[in-house]
């Protein structure tokens, strides 16, 4: 039996911190701990100490969210634990005085370049998101001969060979009709989204 992962929204993860759902709990906990990891990781921290930021901000999540005034989320549910962590940790390092020499307005310069890095890495996936799509929509052959090429690394002369093409020559042609499809594609729907 083929069972497909089961992929879940913030809506739904809101959801399901508002009804105590476990099973819900367990996959938020588990979805974007490494995020969390990475930057405690690359600012002095350790794997444990991670964890006991994360599971805080977890608690600051569950709570606001539970909590009687509601919650409104105005972000990326990831971007919101992100700072929350971030926040944490900055915290804990200036309690450590691992950033003893840095003054206040350093800290705030870092937060804003972290921020500004989030930003960035969710602006790149959506992109790569929007991009998938495209290939979908693109069809045969475009598809294997985009992916050949761009992730499989394979040359012109190997994917002529493969796609039945009488040499480089044609396969790269079709590929940069492919290439322009799917640019169009990308573009136009990056155009309506941002005209919504």
């Amino acid at each position: 039996m083929n069972t497909k992962p089961i992929i879940l929204t913030d809506k739904d993860f809101l959801e399901g911190i508002k009804t105590n759902d476990d099973r819900i709990l367990n996959v938020l906990y588990k979805t974007h701990f490494s995020m969390v990891l990475n930057f405690v990781v690359n600012n002095s921290g350790t794997e444990e100490e991670a964890k006991d930021v994360y599971q805080e901000a977890i608690i600051v999540l569950i709570r606001q969210v539970q909590s009687e005034k509601g919650f409104d989320l105005s972000c990326q549910l990831k971007t919101y634990i992100y700072s929350i962590c971030r926040r944490m940790w900055l915290k804990e390092l200036s309690k450590k005085q691992r950033f003893s020499d840095t003054s206040v307005e350093d800290y705030e310069g870092f937060l804003i370049v972290e921020e500004s890095r989030m930003q960035e890495i969710e602006h790149k996936e959506h992109q790569f998101e929007v991009m998938s799509q495209g290939l979908e929509t693109l069809g045969e052959p475009c598809k294997t001969i985009l992916l050949d090429f761009y992730t499989k690394k394979l040359s012109m002369e190997e994917i002529a060979q493969k796609m039945g093409y009488t040499n480089a020559d044609n396969a790269k042609n079709q590929k940069y009709k492919c290439l322009k499809r799917l640019s169009k594609n990308f573009f136009s729907h990056y155009k309506s989204n941002n005209d919504e």
